[in-house]
Protein backbone atom coordinates (compact mmCIF):
# COMPACT_ATOMS: atom_id res chain seq x y z
CA UNK A 1 0.00 0.00 0.00
CA UNK A 2 1.37 3.83 -0.86
CA UNK A 3 2.25 6.28 1.86
CA UNK A 4 -1.35 8.43 0.53
CA UNK A 5 -3.62 5.56 0.76
CA UNK A 6 -2.15 5.11 4.47
CA UNK A 7 -2.79 8.44 5.09
CA UNK A 8 -6.36 8.84 3.99
CA UNK A 9 -7.00 5.29 5.84
CA UNK A 10 -5.27 6.66 9.17
CA UNK A 11 -7.78 9.99 8.59
CA UNK A 12 -10.61 8.06 7.98
CA UNK A 13 -10.06 6.21 11.24
CA UNK A 14 -9.44 8.78 13.13
CA UNK A 15 -13.06 10.41 11.63
CA UNK A 16 -14.68 7.74 12.30
CA UNK A 17 -13.08 7.08 16.25
CA UNK A 18 -15.15 10.52 16.96
CA UNK A 19 -14.36 12.39 20.32
CA UNK A 20 -13.01 8.82 21.78
CA UNK A 21 -10.44 9.36 19.46
CA UNK A 22 -7.31 6.12 19.16
CA UNK A 23 -4.24 5.36 20.45
CA UNK A 24 -1.64 4.85 18.16
CA UNK A 25 -1.17 1.52 18.97
CA UNK A 26 -4.67 0.97 18.56
CA UNK A 27 -4.32 2.56 14.65
CA UNK A 28 -1.07 0.13 14.05
CA UNK A 29 -2.86 -2.63 15.18
CA UNK A 30 -5.70 -1.93 12.25
CA UNK A 31 -3.22 -0.79 9.89
CA UNK A 32 -1.26 -4.03 10.54
CA UNK A 33 1.76 -1.62 10.16
CA UNK A 34 4.52 -1.07 12.90
CA UNK A 35 5.07 1.78 15.18
CA UNK A 36 7.78 3.24 13.09
CA UNK A 37 5.70 3.18 10.06
CA UNK A 38 2.97 5.65 11.82
CA UNK A 39 4.95 7.87 12.80
CA UNK A 40 6.23 8.44 9.81
CA UNK A 41 2.59 8.45 8.21
CA UNK A 42 1.30 10.53 11.18
CA UNK A 43 3.90 12.88 10.23
CA UNK A 44 3.02 13.62 6.83
CA UNK A 45 -0.76 14.22 7.99
CA UNK A 46 0.58 16.77 10.11
CA UNK A 47 2.40 18.53 8.03
CA UNK A 48 -0.59 18.46 5.36
CA UNK A 49 -2.70 19.99 7.85
CA UNK A 50 -0.16 22.58 8.76
CA UNK A 51 -1.52 24.32 4.77
CA UNK A 52 -3.61 27.41 5.58
CA UNK A 53 -6.41 25.70 2.62
CA UNK A 54 -6.74 22.79 5.68
CA UNK A 55 -9.31 23.46 8.48
CA UNK A 56 -8.53 20.37 10.49
CA UNK A 57 -5.77 18.82 12.75
CA UNK A 58 -4.45 15.82 14.71
CA UNK A 59 -4.21 16.47 18.54
CA UNK A 60 -2.45 14.08 20.75
CA UNK A 61 -4.10 14.10 24.00
CA UNK A 62 -2.80 12.04 26.69
CA UNK A 63 -1.54 9.25 24.39
CA UNK A 64 -5.02 9.14 22.12
CA UNK A 65 -5.14 11.01 18.45
CA UNK A 66 -7.98 12.94 17.36
CA UNK A 67 -9.20 14.71 14.80
CA UNK A 68 -10.07 18.29 15.71
CA UNK A 69 -10.58 21.91 14.08
CA UNK A 70 -7.79 24.41 14.57
CA UNK A 71 -7.49 26.24 16.97
CA UNK A 72 -6.55 29.35 15.01
CA UNK A 73 -10.32 29.54 13.74
CA UNK A 74 -11.76 29.36 17.23
CA UNK A 75 -13.59 32.23 16.31
CA UNK A 76 -15.49 31.30 13.46
CA UNK A 77 -16.40 28.12 15.26
CA UNK A 78 -17.98 30.13 17.76
CA UNK A 79 -19.55 32.62 15.84
CA UNK A 80 -21.16 29.36 14.31
CA UNK A 81 -22.62 27.98 17.35
CA UNK A 82 -23.64 31.65 18.87
CA UNK A 83 -25.33 32.42 15.56
CA UNK A 84 -29.34 31.69 16.39
CA UNK A 85 -31.15 29.51 14.00
CA UNK A 86 -28.21 28.57 12.00
CA UNK A 87 -29.12 24.47 12.09
CA UNK A 88 -31.90 22.20 13.04
CA UNK A 89 -31.97 19.42 16.30
CA UNK A 90 -30.11 16.27 14.80
CA UNK A 91 -32.19 13.04 15.02
CA UNK A 92 -29.55 12.01 17.56
CA UNK A 93 -30.62 15.40 19.42
CA UNK A 94 -34.22 15.11 19.34
CA UNK A 95 -34.70 11.63 20.52
CA UNK A 96 -32.42 12.83 23.57
CA UNK A 97 -34.54 15.84 24.17
CA UNK A 98 -38.13 13.23 24.28
CA UNK A 99 -36.51 11.17 26.79
CA UNK A 100 -34.73 14.02 29.13
CA UNK A 101 -38.49 15.55 28.71
CA UNK A 102 -40.34 12.16 29.34
CA UNK A 103 -38.18 10.26 31.62
CA UNK A 104 -36.14 13.23 33.88
CA UNK A 105 -34.56 13.21 35.88
CA UNK A 106 -32.54 10.72 34.06
CA UNK A 107 -28.19 10.05 33.73
CA UNK A 108 -26.78 10.14 30.08
CA UNK A 109 -25.95 6.37 30.60
CA UNK A 110 -29.73 5.67 31.15
CA UNK A 111 -30.15 7.83 28.27
CA UNK A 112 -27.79 5.88 26.82
CA UNK A 113 -29.47 2.45 27.75
CA UNK A 114 -32.97 3.82 26.43
CA UNK A 115 -31.56 5.14 23.09
CA UNK A 116 -29.56 1.69 22.61
CA UNK A 117 -26.43 4.44 21.66
CA UNK A 118 -23.67 6.88 22.64
CA UNK A 119 -25.34 10.45 23.87
CA UNK A 120 -22.65 12.14 24.65
CA UNK A 121 -22.49 14.72 21.81
CA UNK A 122 -26.53 14.93 21.73
CA UNK A 123 -26.99 15.22 25.16
CA UNK A 124 -23.78 18.28 25.26
CA UNK A 125 -25.57 19.77 22.45
CA UNK A 126 -28.81 20.13 24.57
CA UNK A 127 -26.71 21.53 27.17
CA UNK A 128 -25.64 24.09 24.96
CA UNK A 129 -28.32 25.06 23.40
CA UNK A 130 -29.82 25.74 27.15
CA UNK A 131 -32.75 23.17 26.70
CA UNK A 132 -31.66 20.55 29.42
CA UNK A 133 -29.63 21.49 32.29
CA UNK A 134 -28.10 19.43 35.25
CA UNK A 135 -30.56 18.75 38.16
CA UNK A 136 -28.34 17.61 40.51
CA UNK A 137 -26.57 14.11 41.48
CA UNK A 138 -28.27 10.11 41.65
CA UNK A 139 -27.48 8.84 44.29
CA UNK A 140 -25.37 5.90 43.12
CA UNK A 141 -21.75 4.50 42.54
CA UNK A 142 -20.01 7.50 40.83
CA UNK A 143 -22.68 10.22 41.42
CA UNK A 144 -23.72 10.60 38.23
CA UNK A 145 -25.43 13.86 37.03
CA UNK A 146 -29.23 13.97 36.51
CA UNK A 147 -30.51 15.94 33.66
CA UNK A 148 -33.77 17.55 32.99
CA UNK A 149 -35.36 20.08 30.96
CA UNK A 150 -35.05 23.83 31.29
CA UNK A 151 -37.24 27.05 31.39
CA UNK A 152 -35.99 27.92 27.49
CA UNK A 153 -37.30 24.00 27.08
CA UNK A 154 -40.44 25.02 27.62
CA UNK A 155 -40.65 28.46 25.88
CA UNK A 156 -39.12 26.64 22.58
CA UNK A 157 -41.68 24.48 22.58
CA UNK A 158 -44.54 26.51 23.73
CA UNK A 159 -45.28 25.05 27.02
CA UNK A 160 -46.31 26.48 30.29
CA UNK A 161 -45.56 23.40 32.03
CA UNK A 162 -43.86 20.09 31.69
CA UNK A 163 -47.61 18.57 32.20
CA UNK A 164 -48.86 19.62 28.98
CA UNK A 165 -46.75 17.11 27.35
CA UNK A 166 -48.36 14.52 25.31
CA UNK A 167 -49.26 11.67 27.51
CA UNK A 168 -47.23 8.78 26.77
CA UNK A 169 -49.01 4.94 27.18
CA UNK A 170 -47.92 2.66 29.26
CA UNK A 171 -45.10 0.92 26.93
CA UNK A 172 -43.17 -2.19 27.44
CA UNK A 173 -40.27 -1.52 25.01
CA UNK A 174 -38.32 1.98 25.61
CA UNK A 175 -38.04 1.80 21.21
CA UNK A 176 -42.03 2.74 21.35
CA UNK A 177 -41.50 5.30 24.31
CA UNK A 178 -39.17 6.73 21.79
CA UNK A 179 -40.93 6.44 18.46
CA UNK A 180 -44.29 7.87 20.34
CA UNK A 181 -42.05 10.85 21.72
CA UNK A 182 -40.80 11.76 18.37
CA UNK A 183 -44.08 11.79 17.09
CA UNK A 184 -44.23 15.14 19.56
CA UNK A 185 -40.82 16.65 18.79
CA UNK A 186 -41.08 15.44 15.10
CA UNK A 187 -44.09 18.69 14.18
CA UNK A 188 -41.50 20.88 15.85
CA UNK A 189 -39.11 22.36 12.45
CA UNK A 190 -36.82 23.84 15.02
CA UNK A 191 -34.41 26.60 13.48
CA UNK A 192 -32.18 25.99 16.28
CA UNK A 193 -30.10 22.71 17.39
Amino acid sequence: MELEEYKAIVEGVLFASGDEGLTRKKIGTLLEISQKELNDILEELKQDYESAQRGITIMDSHGVLHLTTKPKHAPYYKRMIDSPGNTRLSQAALETLAIVAYQQPITRIEIDDLRGVKSDRAVQTLVTRGLIEEKGRKEAIGRPVLFGTTKDFLIYFGLTSLSELPPLSELKEAENLEEEADLFFGNFTATDE
